[in-house]
């Protein structure tokens, strides 16, 4: 049962993720902590992430936006590094009420200020560092990343496969600090590997879903998707 779960969940959250670049792990995260230690499950779900992040890259590579992805890389991963080896032992709580708050006032910004919210490309380096830290902490900071691509105003797709070679290459970073630590046993991987190939089918899924929704239809449900992301970080 528990597996079936898993199963369900990665596929709902990759086809989330498919539609608004985000959401994923803040979706089967809680999940798989009703089965184990949260510290246990931010690598699990990194591993479930590679593939989630990878099959994105793959449906829509055509649009990624490479020199963006550099730059956001480039804070990205050491940060990425630092922060996954505090994972044993920081307490995230309070990190994530901010990050929740951020998002908020991100969305307020977006929705409601008239004046055109975007920032030079080479701030992805700082919003890159920002995220790389984050999500070596508590396993996933898609919303994030997104906000930071999202003030590019890249086109829907363009927007979609940078964000997600971005985390993939934060994920594919963060398994070997995980790896050093003795976090990933065999077990565990194998339990990432499944809900990873549910997420392939739910990637596509969410391209299917892309392909026919209006672009305003999309920025309202990512909106919406950072709203409640914002608030599971806060209240959990």
């Amino acid at each position: 049962m528990e597996i079936f779960l898993i199963i369900i969940f990665s596929f709902i959250a990759a086809t989330i993720s498919g539609v608004a670049g985000f959401g994923g792990g803040l979706v089967l995260l809680p999940i798989l902590t009703l089965f184990i230690s949260p510290k246990i499950a931010i690598p699990i779900l990194t591993i479930a992430q590679l593939f989630g992040n990878g099959s994105r890259v793959y449906f829509s590579y055509r649009e990624i936006r490479w020199k963006m992805v550099l730059l956001f890389v480039s804070g990205a991963i050491p940060t990425a590094i630092i922060g996954s080896s505090l994972v044993v032992s920081f307490d995230i709580r309070i990190l994530e009420v901010w990050i929740g708050i951020f998002l908020i006032a991100f969305v307020i910004y977006k929705r409601f200020v008239k004046k055109t919210f975007e920032i030079n490309q080479y701030y992805l380096i700082v919003g890159g560092a920002f995220t790389g830290f984050i999500s070596g902490l508590i396993g996933s900071a898609g919303p994030l990343g997104a906000a930071f691509f999202l003030a590019m105003r890249l086109p829907p797709l363009s927007y979609i496969s940078s964000e997600a070679l971005s985390a993939l290459l934060i994920h594919i970073t963060k398994i070997f600090i995980y790896q050093k630590y003795d976090l990933l046993t065999s077990k565990l991987m194998l339990t990432g590997l499944i809900a990873g190939i549910a997420m392939i089918a739910g990637s596509y899924c969410g391209k299917l879903i892309l392909n026919k929704t209006p672009t305003l239809k999309i920025d309202l449900i990512i909106q919406v998707l950072m709203v409640l992301s914002a608030l599971q970080l806060i209240l959990k």
